[in-house]
């Protein structure tokens, strides 16, 4: 019964945030993803580029390191990002920072898609027990947003070139971000990513190894598949699945799939804690544990931290707090990485 009444209260929520959610055409868009690109026309042309993406181990490296601009003000701070786009307010970066007094850890936090609020008690929390949390907000998120638009429509939508190059912004700026903390002096660095954020953390530690910890809650390897499947996403597919199918969505999206990663996440100096949510609708939890499955294969032995209740849900107590214990007894525990003894 108390199961039922959980999954009901998650259909509702996921509801509320359909309302606003509108469809879009269907674009490739292959110059913004892949900058440099020719004029394309065709799906096939696409997946050529993104296949050469998935294997260029530069591809989310800054086009030219330029750590200039930080301006910091009453715990906040603002950067320019590294990539430029057509909307003015995505091009500067926004980061909440909350002091530790201590340089021994920082945690970046990449909230979800559509988040309208900062992560204000899981800062708090950490904060007090010494580590610092800077919340970084994603592309047209927060003062990011695209102006008129009810939602974060650029950062996740059919345009396929644009999600892409949206999600490689979000690394972009992740990244330069770190190497600010980093020369701050802090030791060791951790990621945090929620949903879509967790994609977002995810590839920063794959390519990024000043990373040491990066936890990753609700995700799964494939965001096509998520897109797809999932039921955040219904507009998505809506517009999509006339146009392409999903294994054209997979190739399009490789670059962002985790999964063509997996080898790097499995890198020795690098420990992973993974929060599932066995009834999520949004991610599903057969495609997470998918993921999971190619993490272990590539020699990864991620902390797998699974809870019996839904993606909206989590937020909720017990559940939140059982995450947020779970993800205290990580951070705080040894580094061992990905092929050590875990606790």
């Amino acid at each position: 019964m108390f199961y039922g009444w959980l999954d009901k209260w998650d259909e509702q929520r996921a509801r509320r945030g359909e309302e606003r959610k509108k469809a879009a055409d269907f674009v490739l868009d292959a110059d913004r993803a892949f900058p440099g690109a020719k004029k394309i026309t065709s799906i096939e042309e696409f997946c050529a580029l993104a296949d050469q993406a998935v294997a260029d181990p530069a591809f989310f490296d800054a086009p030219s390191v330029s750590d200039q601009g930080f301006e910091r003000l009453d715990g906040w701070l603002k950067f320019p990002s590294d990539i430029s786009t057509d909307i003015e307010q995505n091009n500067v970066v926004l980061a909440k920072i909350t002091e530790s007094g201590s340089f021994d850890q920082a945690m970046v936090i990449f909230h979800h898609w559509n988040a309208t609020a900062w992560n204000r008690h899981i800062a708090n929390f950490f904060s007090q027990r010494g580590i610092t949390v800077v919340e970084i907000a994603m592309p047209y998120h927060f003062e990011r947003s695209r102006p008129g638009s009810e939602y974060a429509d650029y950062m996740l939508s059919p345009n396929l070139g644009r999600t892409i190059q949206s999600l490689r912004q979000a690394v972009l700026d992740g990244r330069k971000l770190i190497r600010l903390l980093k020369k701050e002096g802090y030791r060791d660095i951790s990621v945090l990513g929620m949903s879509l954020g967790s994609w977002v953390a995810g590839l920063i530690a794959a390519h990024d190894l000043a990373v040491s910890k990066a936890s990753l809650f609700l995700t799964a390897g494939s965001l096509a598949d998520m897109v797809w499947t999932g039921r955040a996403t219904r507009s998505i597919r809506d517009s999509l699945e006339a146009v392409i199918d999903l294994a054209d969505l997979r190739a399009a999206w490789s670059p962002l799939n985790l999964e063509n990663y997996a080898h790097r996440l499995a890198r020795t100096d690098l420990d992973l804690h993974v929060v599932v949510a066995r009834r999520d609708r949004v991610v599903l939890s057969e495609i997470s544990q998918r993921f999971m499955q190619s993490l272990k294969n590539a020699g990864a032995r991620p902390n797998i931290f699974t809870l019996e209740c839904g993606h909206y849900s989590l937020a909720m107590p017990p559940y939140i707090l059982l995450a947020g214990l779970s993800l205290k007894r990580f951070l705080s525990s040894p580094h061992f990485g990905n092929r050590g003894k875990f606790r």
